[in-house]
């Protein structure tokens, strides 16, 4: 007669609640971390916190667009160095304002930048 062992181990794909998920997600996407780190104490990769990202996102029907706020009254011209477009971010308040006689290339590369 012959015998088989059974080797039992965790199971190759986890399943994660919807409470898990919104804590890893919170904790990835929270001011200041990196979600290479959250990923490594979660033990899961750092696709799948991307991928859960979209599937909220995809699922709330946010786009990846951020508001556009328009001011009611134009704003008065200062001079040839009058902002022309200004950034603010709200995570920590920086500005960035660029000139209406800014390049094409410049206006990119600022906008860049802020990704």
């Amino acid at each position: 007669m012959a015998f088989a062992t059974l080797i039992a181990g965790p199971e190759r794909r986890r399943r994660w609640p919807a409470a898990e998920r919104v804590r890893i997600l919170s904790a990835a996407f929270a001011p200041g971390a990196v979600v290479t780190q959250v990923a490594r104490e979660n033990e899961i990769s750092t696709g799948l916190i991307y991928k859960w990202r979209e599937q909220v996102r995809r699922r709330e029907g946010v786009t990846g667009f951020a508001p556009v706020v328009t001011a009611s009254e134009p704003a008065s011209r200062g001079g040839a160095d009058a902002a022309a477009i200004t950034v603010e971010l709200a995570v920590d308040g920086a500005r960035v304002s660029i000139a209406a006689h800014a390049t094409p290339a410049l206006v990119a590369a600022a906008l860049g930048a802020l990704r």
